[in-house]
C-alpha cells in the first residue's frame, strides 16, 4: 500500500520535501488532484494528494490556509504546495495547522515540473499495488496452500526480505461483532507496525487482517509487545470512545509449515480476549493455564471436574432464573473486591456481600479460600474451553 510515509522515504520524489504533518506519514496515497481554486475543492476525493501552484489565489488573502483547511475536511492524503511567483513561502499558520492534526504539507520548487510529479504519483500508486498484491498472494499460499506452493513460497519470501531460518510469527487483527469492519483501522494498525517492524507482510482475510513477523527485524526490541497494542486500543478508544478492535499473536515458528500453528495459536488468543472481555490478553503464550486445558484429552475428567465446582450454582441459576454464575466469574476477575464488583455491575455493596454470603451457601465453599478461588477459577476455564472446542 502507498503511504506518505513511503513517498518520505523513498527515492522517486526528490521534488517533494515534507515540511509540516510528518506524524500523518502513515496516510494512504490513492490519487492526485491539482486543485487552483477554493471552489473546485469538492471535486477532491479521500486519500489523494492535492497540488496547487496559487495561481488562482495568490491575491486573495488567507485563501491558501482555507485551500488547505477545507482539504484536510474532505480527508486527502497530503497537500503539495509549489513554492515560486504565486506562493513564495508557506505561511506559519498552514505549518501550525499541519502539525497539530496530523496532516502532511508538502513544498516543491518551481522550477519542477508538475507533469513530472503526475507521472511520478501514478507509478508509484501502480507499483503500491503490484508489491501488495504479490505480499497478499504470499501469505495467503504461507499459511492456507503451503503444501501445494511450498517451493515457490520459501523462492518468494526470500525475495521479500524474510531468509529462511528466521523466527517467524504470525499477528491476527480483528473487530467485535458484525457492525464493524477492520478496515476502519488497517491504516492506523499498519502505521504501528511501520514504526516497530522493519518488514512485514499483511493479507486482508475476511474480516482479519493477517501480518507476518519477524523476529529479528523489530526496530524497538526494547519495548513489549502489549505497550504497542496498548496503544493502538488507546488511539481507538480516543476515537470512537469505545473499543471494539482485539489484537492477538501466535508463537514464534522457525519452520515455514508452522506457521499455519502460529495463525490458529493468534485466533485463539483473539477468542479468549473476547470470551473473558480481557483486552490485556495479546500473546499465545500469555495464555497461562489455558494451554494445559488445551492439551489436556481425558473430556470426562474435565467435565466431571466441572460439574463438581459448579453444577450446583449452574442449576440454581437454571431453576430461579438468577445469574449467580456471572456474578461468581466477575467476583474472581476482580479478586473479590466488593467496591470493584460494586462498580463494575452498578449494584450496591449491600447487595454485593448478599450474592457473595449466597453463593458460599450453595456451593457450600468460603470464597476467601485462595485454594477455593483456584479451582473455581479453574473451571471456569475449562468451561470455556469446552464451550468453544
Amino acid at each position: 500500500m502507498g503511504t506518505i510515509r513511503k513517498i518520505v522515504e523513498g527515492t522517486q520524489f526528490p521534488m517533494l520535501t515534507l515540511v509540516a504533518g510528518n506524524s500523518g506519514s502513515y496516510r494512504r496515497v490513492t490519487g492526485i488532484n491539482v486543485i487552483e481554486s477554493i471552489d473546485l475543492i469538492m471535486f477532491c476525493r479521500p486519500n489523494e494528494l492535492v497540488l496547487t501552484t496559487g495561481i488562482n489565489i495568490a491575491k486573495q488573502e488567507d485563501a491558501l490556509e482555507q485551500l488547505v483547511k477545507l482539504a484536510f475536511a474532505k480527508k486527502v492524503a497530503g497537500f503539495i504546495i509549489n513554492i515560486g511567483p504565486y506562493i513564495t513561502s508557506i505561511p506559519d499558520s498552514i505549518i501550525s495547522f499541519a502539525n497539530e492534526h496530523d496532516f502532511p504539507v508538502f513544498q516543491m520548487p518551481w522550477h519542477c515540473r508538475v507533469a513530472d510529479l503526475l507521472k511520478t504519483t501514478f507509478q508509484f500508486i501502480t507499483n503500491s499495488h503490484q508489491e501488495h498484491s504479490i505480499e497478499e498472494k504470499v501469505l495467503t499460499n504461507l499459511l492456507f496452500h503451503y503444501q501445494t506452493n511450498m517451493d515457490t513460497t520459501k523462492e518468494r519470501l526470500v525475495q521479500l526480505g524474510f531468509p529462511q531460518g528466521r523466527e517467524l510469527a504470525i499477528i491476527t487483527c480483528t473487530t467485535l461483532g458484525t457492525q464493524s469492519s477492520i478496515d476502519r483501522y488497517e491504516v492506523m494498525i499498519q502505521f504501528a507496525f511501520q514504526h516497530r517492524y522493519k518488514r512485514f507482510l499483511k493479507l486482508k482475510h475476511n474480516n482479519y487482517l493477517i501480518f507476518l513477523i519477524d523476529r529479528a527485524q523489530i526496530n524497538t526490541p526494547n519495548i513489549p509487545f502489549s505497550k504497542v497494542v496498548e496503544e493502538i486500543y488507546e488511539k481507538i478508544k480516543q476515537k470512537n470512545g469505545s473499543l471494539d478492535i482485539i489484537i492477538g499473536k501466535g508463537n514464534y515458528q522457525k519452520e515455514l509449515e508452522s506457521l499455519r500453528k502460529s495463525y490458529e495459536e493468534s485466533l485463539t488468543v483473539i477468542q479468549l480476549a473476547q470470551l473473558h472481555n480481557n483486552r490485556f490478553l495479546y500473546k499465545y503464550k500469555d495464555i497461562g493455564a489455558y494451554q494445559i486445558i488445551m492439551a489436556v484429552q481425558n473430556q470426562s475428567l474435565m467435565q466431571s471436574f466441572c460439574q463438581d465446582i459448579l453444577g450446583q450454582i449452574h442449576r440454581y441459576d437454571t431453576l430461579h432464573n438468577t445469574d449467580y454464575g456471572t456474578f461468581l466469574r466477575i467476583y474472581l476477575e476482580e479478586n473479590g473486591s466488593t467496591s470493584k464488583i460494586s462498580e463494575r455491575l452498578f449494584i450496591h455493596r449491600n447487595t454485593v456481600l448478599y450474592k457473595i454470603k449466597k453463593i458460599e451457601m450453595l456451593l457450600d465453599m468460603d470464597l476467601t479460600n485462595p485454594f477455593t478461588k483456584t479451582n473455581l477459577y479453574l473451571a471456569f476455564l475449562i468451561e470455556d474451553v469446552m464451550l468453544h472446542r
